[in-house]
């Protein structure tokens, strides 16, 4: 029984010898047949494995909140409908890569519901990223300077969901625009993109700035879009 412990740590196999030594501490293994120890062995080692894959998603992507869908509050007075989140928390729109667009008031909830969706992906195998919007495209525009804006384009751009979370705080420059720009272009129908805006939808060709451009970021995000308009008073104390 010892050669079987150490060969399963020595083949990393964790989860197969956690649950070996709890069938050992309960002497369960005695009524198991082997193919019922070795179903019940593989089914602890496939859980495992999906809970290292989640922690390891969930800390790269770096959430501005610990959010989870079962945390969210429903209701007419907030603008947000149960039937659209748990349609949403199927994942079925990142394999379609279409976006989401969460607009709404300053404390509304927009980011802990951006961040419980992001949560919700690394549980099902998602890579996400989650940037603050200007904090995003100042660092774009450093990594031009610096040679590193290829390789930090194409991270960006194999991520299979993208939360780009306060947009619209400051109008963009030219730099900013084009960058914006080959971002989502990168991302279009192929992955999907969160953004979350305290600016309406229609505003954000202000924010854009160039019109022409403008017209091309929304395009490719809009059309294709679940939005979801947050109302109501503050819920920071609540969350």
């Amino acid at each position: 029984m010892t050669n079987i412990e150490d060969r399963m740590k020595q083949l990393r196999l964790h989860g197969m010898s956690s649950r070996w030594e709890a069938l050992m501490e309960t002497r369960r293994h005695h009524d198991l047949s082997l193919g019922e120890g070795l179903d019940i062995l593989l089914q602890a080692e496939d859980e495992d494995r999906a809970d290292r894959r989640f922690e390891r998603l969930r800390r790269s992507a770096k959430f501005r909140y610990s959010a989870t869908m079962e945390e969210l509050r429903f209701g007419a007075d907030r603008g947000l409908n149960k039937s659209q989140i748990t349609e949403l928390a199927t994942g079925r729109y990142i394999d379609k890569g279409e976006s989401i667009l969460i607009t709404g008031a300053t404390g509304c909830g927009k980011s802990f519901i951006a961040s419980a969706l992001g949560h919700r992906a690394c549980s099902k195998g998602t890579k996400v990223l989650y940037f603050n919007a200007q904090k995003l495209l100042a660092g774009t525009k450093m990594a031009r300077l610096d040679g590193s804006a290829v390789k930090l384009f194409d991270r960006i751009a194999k991520a299979g969901l993208l939360i780009l979370d306060d947009f619209g705080l400051a109008n963009l420059d030219k730099k900013q625009q084009m960058d914006l720009m080959e971002i989502i272009e990168d991302r279009h129908g192929r992955a999907s993109t969160i953004i979350a805006s305290q600016l309406p939808v229609a505003s954000w060709y202000d924010v854009i700035g160039e019109a022409t451009i403008a017209d091309a970021i929304l395009d490719r995000l809009v059309h294709t879009s679940h939005r979801i308009e947050l109302k109501g008073k503050s819920q920071r104390k609540k969350l």
